[in-house]
């Protein structure tokens, strides 16, 4: 009896975790661009990110196969003087938004080769906490960018 059971146990439990979908799989990118600054300075990336999801999402790190280091930061500002830090990871709220954005959080990118010019297109990997992953277009604009710009353009 118990060998028959384990079978149907095992498929259950299968399934079960099939029915599970990732986060990245809620996760939706929009109005992501990068803002190219000149030589080897360090490029910072910019999108939106919605979650359809009924649990947050948590962004962990990116990758890109055009940048050697991408890292996930926040800006502040705190009596006249601005900060950057390195941080572990963004929550992306169920049924919300995190936006990463100039002032705030936004991931960090160096050691672009070949170099990276306006007007490219530039896939990044979000990965997320349970290893799930979102790949994603970026498109790069010019240093005094402020924004993703024409919507049309994504």
């Amino acid at each position: 009896m118990i060998n028959r059971t384990l079978p149907l146990l095992a498929a259950g439990l299968l399934l079960a975790m099939s029915a599970h979908a990732s986060e990245a799989e809620h996760v939706r990118a929009s109005q992501a661009w990068i803002r190219v600054l000149p030589g080897d300075l360090p490029a910072g990336a910019y999108v939106v990110l919605e979650n359809t999801g009924d649990q947050p999402a948590t962004l962990r790190s990116a990758s890109s196969v055009r940048y050697g280091s991408v890292m996930l930061h926040k800006s502040s500002s705190e009596g006249g003087v601005s900060r950057m830090a390195m941080v572990e990871s963004l929550v992306i709220p169920a049924h919300g938004k995190a936006e990463l954005a100039p002032g705030g959080y936004h991931l960090m990118m160096s050691k672009a080769n070949p170099p990276v010019k306006v007007g490219d297109d530039v896939k990044l990997t979000l990965h997320f906490d349970d290893g799930s992953t979102l790949d994603t277009r970026f498109v790069t604009r010019p240093a005094n960018a402020t924004d993703a710009g024409d919507p049309h353009q994504h």
